[in-house]
């Protein structure tokens, strides 16, 4: 399916893409493995995903990556809410990032996003 995003987010802890970038491949968190491909998001989507899987944790980053450069191993699946949410079937390179945040907590625990990403 092809689709008019241009950039899809991945987060994850600090910790867990500092490791992936000496390894040059991110290859997913626990539920990734679990269920066979990388969890992504769309800008607007990235708010609540935050509030629904990391609420509580800090030292996060937000991975920015450009759709094409994915290829073929990035499918839209329906998921949360009936949602197209964009899927990674193999592992991110990590030369592939355009941008690596830090994400801060907020005071009810939910990661907030960078403000050039708030508001979509």
């Amino acid at each position: 399916m092809t689709t008019p995003h241009q950039f899809v987010y991945k987060v994850a802890p600090r910790a867990a893409w500092d490791a992936a970038c000496r390894a040059g491949t991110y290859e997913g968190s626990a539920d990734d493995v679990r269920d066979g491909y990388i969890h992504l998001s769309l800008c607007e989507q990235l708010a609540g995903t935050l509030a629904k899987h990391f609420r509580g944790q800090d030292d996060l980053v937000l991975i920015q990556f450009e759709t094409r450069a994915l290829g073929e191993a990035l499918r839209w699946e329906v998921s949360r809410g009936g949602q197209l949410f964009p899927h990674h079937y193999a592992g991110l390179p990590t030369s592939h990032a355009m941008a690596v945040r830090t994400l801060h907590p907020g005071k009810d625990g939910i990661p907030m996003l960078p403000e050039d990403l708030a508001t979509c």
